[in-house]
């Protein structure tokens, strides 16, 4: 499982909690057959916008990978949802999952319509940075979903 990203994350808060969030993703998830998730970080450094950004980010997916696009315009699962398409990509034999988190301009669409899966944290635009936390809580609950731990409570 990978995610996918636009930028660098420097040392600091959100850095330390996506390194938390997977560390705890790949405790919980390894006995699920989850697991691990690494962040794979690109970087347009000439600056050649969402196309250029969307080339490295193709470029960085893990062979066979299913991709999930982050967007605000994608499906608004709950946890419990996104922990049974987890269950159900792995189940199925997906070799691997990459979710691609877009730069400030978000994912270009020709990207997005590559996309298995597109997936929203709702109808708000959050920092890339931000999502990247997001998204490694929620893969970290989603294991404990599954894994039937009291961390989440709905």
């Amino acid at each position: 499982m990978a995610i996918v990203a636009v930028g660098r994350l420097r040392a600091g808060p959100e850095a330390a909690l996506v390194a938390d969030y997977l560390a705890r993703f790949d405790r919980t998830g390894r006995p699920l057959g989850m697991g691990p998730a690494s962040v794979l970080e690109v970087d347009d450094r000439r600056g050649g916008g969402i196309e250029a950004e969307a080339a490295l980010i193709a470029a960085a997916i893990p062979k066979g990978a299913l991709l999930v696009a982050l967007d605000e315009r994608g499906a608004n699962p709950t946890s419990v949802e996104f922990a049974r398409m987890l269950r159900r990509w792995a189940d199925d034999g997906t070799p691997s999952v990459a979710f691609a988190i877009g730069g400030a301009d978000g994912l270009d669409p020709g990207l997005r319509s590559c996309a298995g899966v597109s997936i929203s944290f709702g109808r708000m635009v959050w920092p890339h940075l931000l999502a990247r936390v997001m998204l490694a809580e929620q893969l970290y609950r989603a294991a404990t979903i599954l894994a039937g731990s009291p961390y989440h409570r709905a």
